[in-house]
């Protein structure tokens, strides 16, 4: 297995730039796993696949406005992309800017643009931050001087994929409508298709909704570099799955159910979930048949899923058009086998497709 395995060509109109209204119109492309048949829809169709008994499951992180402007002392500019909280007043960040070594003391703005004056300027804030280590490029561990969460509707910015040069016009569009615990650096985008009342009609046609929770960093958008997939070193995620949707996994298995998740993200967190729980739960005696019940977890994750993964939790996927080399196509390569993903993504291209962040969706099933 090489990286180049999961390599593909993307012409760069088919990569969306703005999000398509209303959110479930966008279009949906369905694949069948075991023929490889494909179906053209509408994402609101998507609820006709699916059955009484069936459990849909969502991710709800909600994207922090992590995108900050400061100046250095001398007036330069800077930039923050917050990236993973480590405690109260400390967080890892990219930085933007010359010169931001160790002890370098920078002022937070309101925004980017406010004159500066010596050490004081129109939209300083009063928040500073200190640069304690450097990390690998250009990542920093900086240390606030008080908590910045408050300050983000003064100071924040939503971070959009580095794909996306379109200016959002509206911030909520890179949120989900579920979106509840904020963390990510990044939206779960295949959540970003449902609405409010999508979600009721397919409640009331007696699918489960759970939630679990994991936030996106945005070594999620990193190709893989190496030759083999096998080196690559997987980012880590925080994330959580709780009791209740612990045991609304395990009765759905139960009764002949399926688990569907809504996105890689939420893939990740049951699977992690399920890798923790083969761990830890005792051998069935010789003979035996023997279920997994899962149970909460909660922390960080590094699982790795490449082709050969057997999954224990996920039956079928709801997902986004994912970038070439990347660790998320080799996802769900895992769960559908490369050629099926690769020549669906070769249909979707000449169908005309929008890919990425706010393009349309895949359900593989």
């Amino acid at each position: 297995m090489k990286t180049s395995d999961f390599d593909y060509h993307l012409p760069e109109s088919s990569i969306a730039q703005t999000p398509i209204e209303p959110r479930d119109s966008s279009r949906l492309l369905v694949l069948h796993r075991e023929t490889g048949e494909l179906e053209h829809k509408t994402f609101r169709d998507i609820k006709s696949y699916f059955k009484a008994g069936d459990l849909l499951v969502l991710n709800q992180t909600r994207v922090i406005p992590a995108r900050i402007f400061a100046r250095k002392e001398t007036g330069g500019k800077v930039e923050l992309l917050l990236l993973r909280r480590c405690d109260t007043l400390t967080w890892e960040a990219l930085v933007g800017g010359k010169g931001l070594r160790v002890g370098r003391k920078v002022f937070v703005e309101s925004d980017d643009s406010s004159h500066r004056d010596g050490n004081s300027t129109s939209g300083d804030v009063g928040v500073r931050a200190e640069i304690l280590e450097i990390l690998d490029g250009s990542e920093r561990l900086i240390r606030f001087s008080e908590p910045i969460e408050p300050y983000f509707p003064k100071v924040g910015n939503i971070p959009l994929p580095p794909y996306i040069h379109e200016k959002l016009s509206d911030p909520e569009r890179y949120q989900t409508v579920f979106a509840k615990e904020s963390g990510s650096a990044a939206a779960p985008t295949a959540g970003l298709h449902f609405t409010p009342q999508l979600l009721d009609e397919i409640h009331a046609s007696g699918v489960g909704i759970a939630y679990v929770t994991l936030h996106v960093g945005l070594d999620t958008f990193a190709p893989v570099n190496e030759e083999s997939p096998e080196e690559h070193k997987i980012h880590s995620e925080w994330c959580h799955l709780s009791q209740e949707t612990a045991d609304a996994i395990n009765e759905t298995k139960r009764n002949g159910g399926r688990v569907i998740a809504v996105g890689t993200t939420s893939v990740r967190t049951l699977e992690s979930a399920a890798f923790y729980a083969s761990r830890i739960s005792a051998k069935p005696p010789c003979g035996t048949h023997h279920a997994l019940e899962l149970g909460p977890f909660t922390g960080a994750t590094t699982l790795y899923i490449l082709p050969g993964c057997q999954f224990k939790v996920v039956d079928a996927m709801i997902t986004n058009f994912h970038l070439p080399k990347s660790t998320l196509i080799m996802l769900v390569s895992a769960f559908a086998g490369r050629e099926r993903i690769l020549s669906a993504y070769e249909t979707a291209i000449k169908e005309g497709y929008r890919f990425y962040s706010f393009g349309d969706a895949m359900f593989i099933i």
